[in-house]
């Protein structure tokens, strides 16, 4: 068993090997929390909870961390906007981003540290640097000299005479446009921390290279976060991890985004779509399957008809999980170990569409054996069906997702006895063979949105594809 994955800087699949055997060390670039998430957000966090799930039923003991940056230049605009305290709308922000990672069934990470909680990992590190020759102090700011690191821009492949550095407000007295801000002198009103080359706030590259270092040491095994993020922070962060003396990241995984009209989901852009509002109109296991299931560096064109295709094709499998639960007169527990077919597709780049078919089979297999009347067949298959939803994290028989699919206790029950008087009324039109009624009452069932199956055991009603 090889689990291999899409390096960025190595530009090819490479086979894995942890640094320490039996043991991964992951560190994801997390929120920034200027504004509540939207599914683009959420979506890396979910990707690499993908990646945990597996490395962890493979047998590995993995540390995830995914940090928090709590201030930068749009926080302390909002705040300024607002009149309210920067660190006020970033523990706002926080939060929902933790209730959006924790309604999709995202694991916590092992650590989620918050950049203004390690100022001084950030000062030691800029103190090194600079007696290395490789940063320096500028009107209060401290910059990182792209000329002192012959390794610069490997990761995103790019030319040091062709680059363009980005550049915030007040980046005053740089050696060289392209230098990068390590630290930010302070403004007037703006929150600031002291140190030796006085107050100020961090750069947000230099919180992810101090971040890991305390977490995971000198060196680790993954590095993950968005495309976006290749260029300047990554790239950023390794020069100055390396320039430190660390070993830094192994292999640097990036996931691609979620569009809307071809362009990356962005506040910015004005087409962002929150996952508050999302959970409210789709059940968040469909929200996750639709994010989850399509490959970790393929794009997503977000439409609400892929949702709803999403939500079909969620229900097959619940359908089939539920007959199968009925069938057997209780609950089935997950199969000790997912189908060979399904782990070679995990272990190949987290290939999750292929896995995702072999799922799809299997429940066609199931359907089939129940189709025959074979309850051990279609139970071996329910199980297998588990175990590789388990892993996927959209086991709908998981604690996690408890009455999660009923939309709401209160108004299940109301439709359940509502749609029970209704049934009744079409048993006492077959009982008198009066086949049309019977017909017509499915019907209106149908068009509401209901769809309604015979069982041995009477009929029974589920929410339809929208």
């Amino acid at each position: 068993m090889t689990i291999r994955l899409y390096d960025t800087s190595a530009r090819q699949i490479r086979d894995f090997t942890p640094l320490k055997p039996g043991c991964v060390s992951i560190y994801l670039c997390g929120a920034t929390v200027q504004a509540a998430p939207h599914i683009g957000h959420i979506r890396s966090g979910l990707n690499f909870d993908i990646m945990r799930r597996w490395f962890e039923y493979r047998g590995y003991d993995v540390t995830f961390i995914r940090n928090v940056t709590d201030i930068d230049d749009k926080i302390i605009a909002k705040s300024a906007d607002q009149g309210r305290p920067w660190w006020a709308i970033g523990y706002e922000n926080e939060r929902a981003f933790n209730e959006g990672y924790d309604v999709l069934g995202c694991l916590p990470p092992t650590y989620e540290p918050r950049a203004t909680g390690h100022v001084t990992e950030m000062v030691e590190m800029m103190r090194t640097l600079i007696e290395r020759g490789h940063a320096y102090e500028a009107e209060g700011n401290v910059y990182f000299d792209v000329r002192s690191f012959p390794g610069y821009l490997q990761l995103s492949n790019q030319e040091l005479e062709n680059l363009r550095q980005p550049e915030g407000e007040g980046e005053t007295g740089k050696r060289d446009s392209r230098d990068f801000a390590l630290w930010k002198a302070a403004k007037p009103g703006e929150p600031s921390w002291e140190t030796p080359w006085g107050r100020g706030r961090p750069g947000w590259h230099l919180e992810c290279s101090a971040m890991a270092h305390k977490y995971l040491g000198s060196a680790f095994d993954i590095h993950g976060g968005g495309l976006d993020l290749i260029f300047p922070h990554h790239e950023n962060e390794i020069a100055q991890a390396k320039a430190f003396g660390d070993d830094f990241a192994q292999y640097w995984v990036h996931n691609a985004w979620v569009t809307m009209a071809g362009e990356k989901m962005s506040k910015s852009l004005g087409n962002s779509v929150l996952v508050s509002e999302m959970v409210k109109r789709w059940r968040p296991i469909v929200l996750r399957y639709y994010l989850g299931t399509p490959h970790y560096r393929s794009m997503i064109e977000y439409s609400e008809d892929s949702l709803r295709e999403a939500e079909s094709a969620f229900a097959r499998i619940e359908g089939f999980m539920q007959r199968v639960v009925e069938k057997a007169g209780g609950a089935v527990e997950p199969a000790a170990e997912v189908p060979p077919a399904f782990a070679e597709a995990m272990d190949d780049d987290l290939g999750v569409p292929q896995a995702l078919a072999v799922v799809h089979t299997t429940v066609r297999q199931g359907n089939s054996a129940l189709a025959a009347d074979d309850k051990e067949a279609a139970v071996a298959r329910l199980a297998e069906v588990r175990a590789m939803l388990g892993v996927l994290g959209l086991d709908p028989l998981d604690a996690h997702w408890a009455g999660e699919g009923d939309r709401g206790e209160d108004l299940h029950g109301v439709v359940d006895t509502l749609v029970g008087m209704v049934l009744q009324q079409r048993e006492a039109a077959r009982a008198r063979k009066d086949w049309a009624t019977a017909d017509a009452i499915r019907d209106q069932l149908n068009q509401s949105g209901l769809v309604i199956e015979d069982s041995p055991q009477g009929p029974r009603w589920a929410l339809g594809p929208r």
